[in-house]
């Protein structure tokens, strides 16, 4: 193909607030015309001659990065009961195989390493996925007496899933039923009789939870309840005690919870606390040591920018409707955002971050009828982290009763690592370490933090890493995401050791949108202040040149999703800064998609971005930074305009950024900068996050790395 593909305008016009946008391109959103298709393979296939010369590159990388990673794994079991719970993985298979095997006295350390004589297979996801393209596993539950497994399945990619049941114990009568389209959560009985899940509306939001009897038709299942207001999703789980099944309701700024007790799931749902709006709240439930009567615990912001936890007895529940049933027992700290609380029988654990640093806090608990008589701050003290910037954090223990916890950590050089750490001598026990296979030494790598100065005056933090031995400056790799208060904080990655031996810094813009510094960060790069997450971005770029860190003219960028979003915003403003760009899956066409409350997830979107079909300033205001609507040939003084190379993914049957909006941005960056080396890459057969396989994503990880390396200017290094 001597020439990259053009699709064809059709005349459109959308019309809001007075203003008429020409959208020659609307039309790629029409899945039937064959036409779009046709546009989408071409496409591939241009971008697939376009990387061939890399194609030796690209198969080095997929080969080193397999070579890393000990592909016949086993996870830290989790003791449940009488059982360890546990997945591994077996080389040359993609996908996980879920497992159990017996547990023994109380003090047993988990098993590793091998999977044993006595394992008994779940769930074995290679069956299941056996002659599709496409394959995921949304929910999975195990009943509370650990007779049968709940699980959902989408062969497809647009996350709507077929709820099965499977019986795990010989003699158990096996139950047939499957339940189609179901959603994200699921919810036991305690019995084990009953089982809850979510149903989404045409929008695909989940907006009602249903009751199935196990073993009977689904024709029959009872709508338990369904929430009407667009802006909130809804979600299903239960509680670590098991005590209840909760039912959350959330939009961006607002959260109301609902209770059914475990052993009554006929039982009509309780309101925790009333819905307000603008106050957020989560719930966690707790059973003391001592077996008496629960505590409802809420992690809330109501006059806690930064959140506090309070605490009410269960006979509160349904009839808590002002504050005066509740008590504070952790209060607000400004600066140091709580993030979760997690109840155990001994102890309450607060997950925190405080200048873009995850934490973990152990608050032991008091063994008396009311636990919360005391200060539990004073007694509390935090996980040790390792270098900085680090990220630790609490992982799996579903044990209410434990003595210990298992622990988290990671850094950009240091493997991920489960601990076990005791409560009473805070003694750490390494579990396990993720194994990085080959000649890797963390002792060769650095990683620091740097702090960029927004335009604002604001101080921005980046997380850096590479090669000790680096002569800087160097090429570098610049990641941001900065939306709905999701962090990225530092962890390691076996792949991303293909960049640094290359002589690549690595480093992650941690800019407002996201939660790193808190709830005001994130609220300072959203809605009228959404402007600040992109020229936070282009600050921390400018900073890694101006320091030294990244070579001039050596600057790529990348980021997904939301996150593509910052990089085609960035692209337009500042396009001679970037060598190459990758926005994956990226949401860049969000005024029209914003403006169709029909779409997926757009209403719920409102209070993120704004709405621009009711608020004619937040349709102005989104228009000013759309990426897609701002994409131009010409500079400021007139001149011709080439933006950075740049390397696009989309998903065909993604419901979260549809495939055409990252189609329609190539399309017009074609058009209006024909000098722009510009690829994309629709996988036809995937969604939001791309092939399912593990294989096929790491062959695509590789791609994404030769295209980097080779604007980078290190592709004929490597």
């Amino acid at each position: 193909m001597a020439h990259p593909p053009s699709a064809p305008r059709r005349p459109h016009v959308i019309s809001a607030h007075g203003d008429d946008r020409e959208d020659p391109w609307f039309w790629l959103r029409e899945r039937e015309d064959p036409e779009v298709l046709a546009y989408l393979e071409a496409e591939n296939a241009f971008t697939d001659e376009a990387t061939a010369p890399l194609a030796d590159l690209r198969n080095g990388l997929f080969e080193e990065m397999k070579a890393r990673i000990k592909e016949t794994d086993m996870s830290v079991p989790t003791r449940r009961g009488p059982w360890w719970y546990y997945s591994r993985t077996e080389e040359g298979k993609d996908y996980g195989i879920h497992c159990r095997r017996p547990a023994r006295g109380p003090q047993e350390l988990p098993p590793a390493g091998e999977p044993g004589e006595e394992e008994q297979i779940l769930l074995d996801e290679n069956v299941l996925a056996e002659g599709t393209d496409y394959f995921a596993v949304g929910s999975a539950a195990m009943s509370h007496d650990h007779h049968w497994l709940a699980y959902s399945t989408d062969h497809l990619g647009n996350e709507k899933y077929e709820l099965q049941f499977r019986p795990l114990d010989a003699g158990i009568a096996g139950a047939p039923e499957s339940v189609p389209e179901t959603g994200y959560g699921l919810a036991w009985s305690s019995a084990a009789d009953f089982i809850f899940y979510v149903r989404m509306d045409e929008a695909q939001r989940p907006f009602q939870l249903w009751r199935h009897r196990l073993g009977s038709d689904p024709g029959g299942d009872v709508l338990v309840f369904e929430e009407l207001d667009r802006r909130f999703s809804l979600g299903t789980g239960s509680t670590r005690d098991t005590a209840f099944v909760l039912i959350g309701l959330h939009s961006t700024n607002t959260s109301e919870w609902l209770a059914i007790p475990s052993s009554n799931p006929l039982a009509e749902p309780r309101v925790v606390l009333p819905r307000r709006e603008g106050v957020e709240y989560a719930v966690e439930h707790l059973t003391p040591a001592s077996g008496d009567s629960g505590w409802f615990l809420v992690l809330t912001n109501e006059e806690a920018q930064d959140f506090r936890v309070l605490a009410a007895p269960d006979d509160a529940l349904g009839t808590a409707t002002t504050s005066a049933a509740w008590r504070e027992v952790i209060p607000h700290r400004p600066g140091t955002r709580i993030e979760d609380v997690d109840a155990f029988a001994r102890a309450l654990v607060l997950s925190e971050r405080a200048e873009a640093q995850p934490r973990v806090q152990i608050l032991p608990l008091p063994a008396q009828d009311d636990p919360f008589t005391t200060d539990l701050l004073r007694s509390g003290w935090v996980v040790p982290s390792i270098e900085s910037p680090s990220s630790t954090w609490l992982g799996a223990n579903p044990e209410p009763e434990t003595t210990a916890l298992r622990i988290g950590r990671t850094s950009l050089v240091t493997p991920s690592s489960v601990l076990q750490i005791t409560l009473d001598e805070r003694q750490e026990t390494l579990l396990k370490q993720e194994p990085v296979l080959g000649d890797f030494d963390p002792a060769r790598y650095t990683t620091y933090r740097e702090w960029a100065i927004a335009p604002d005056g604001t101080r921005v933090p980046l997380s850096v890493v590479h090669r000790k031995d680096l002569e800087l400056p160097a090429p570098c790799l610049l990641y941001g995401y900065g939306a709905y208060e999701m962090s990225i904080d530092p962890s390691f990655s076996p792949h991303r050791l293909s960049l640094l031996d290359r002589g690549v810094v690595f480093a992650i813009a941690h800019v407002r949108g996201g939660g790193e510094m808190g709830r005001a960060w994130y609220e300072d790069g959203r809605m009228e202040h959404k402007a600040n997450t992109f020229s936070d971005f282009i600050a921390c770029g400018r900073h890694l040149l101006d320091a030294g860190i990244a070579r001039p003219g050596f600057l790529a960028g990348r980021g997904a999703s939301a996150g593509g979003l910052l990089i085609g915003a960035v692209a337009n403003e500042a396009p001679e800064l970037f060598r190459g760009l990758v926005a994956e899956v990226p949401f860049v066409d969000c005024v029209t998609t914003m403006l169709d409350d029909e779409l997926p997830l757009t209403v719920g979107e409102w209070e993120e971005w704004g709405n621009p079909l009711a608020d004619e300033s937040a349709y102005f205001r989104m228009l000013t930074y759309s990426p897609y609507d701002n994409v131009t040939g010409q500079n400021i003084d007139g001149s011709p305009r080439t933006y950075p190379d740049l390397f696009v993914t989309a998903g065909l049957n993604d419901p979260r950024v549809a495939y055409w909006e990252p189609a329609k941005w190539v399309a017009k960056l074609r058009a209006e900068s024909p000098s722009t080396r510009v690829l994309l890459k629709t996988e036809l057969g995937a969604g939001h996050g791309g092939p399912s396989g593990r294989y096929e994503a790491w062959k695509e990880e590789a791609l994404v790395y030769a295209f980097l390396l080779d604007v980078l200017g290190v592709a004929a290094e490597g």
